[in-house]
């Protein structure tokens, strides 16, 4: 499986998580490290979604709400330095779930740098 999806000519089914936003420890300055601040995290998750779509049954595919708990206790209780750890560690839960073949985590801090929305790191990982 390549970055953009794709593993050969056939195309795996993606589960998203948009715009997560969790309060978290990060960054490597002092001012930084003072007090919780917001981190934006948004996941992709590869994942062969077919025998859902015909069981219509939850056990067949990705419980996208655990994974979103998951994460959020996991980042609001973390202290990172870089976001790039961040993103390492969301990707080591989302690919601890059975069907998730790879995932794609984005983290960024909203703010981080003058004149632009935000600043980040985007990773991709798999089994």
């Amino acid at each position: 499986m390549t970055a953009d999806g794709t593993c050969g000519s056939i195309r795996v089914d993606r589960i998203l998580i948009k715009d997560l936003l969790v309060r978290a420890i990060i960054g490597v300055f002092e001012e930084e490290r003072r007090e919780k601040q917001d981190v934006l995290i948004n996941i992709t998750m590869f994942a062969d979604l077919e025998k859902a779509g015909t069981s219509d049954s939850i056990s067949d595919t990705v419980d996208y709400r655990k994974i979103k708990k998951e994460v959020l206790r996991f980042a609001e209780n973390s202290s990172f330095r870089l976001a790039e750890a961040l993103a390492e560690a969301v990707a080591k839960i989302c690919l601890s779930e059975q069907h998730v073949k790879a995932v794609r985590v984005t983290v960024e801090k909203p703010g981080a740098l003058r004149f632009a929305r935000s600043a980040g790191v985007e990773i991709f990982r798999r089994k």
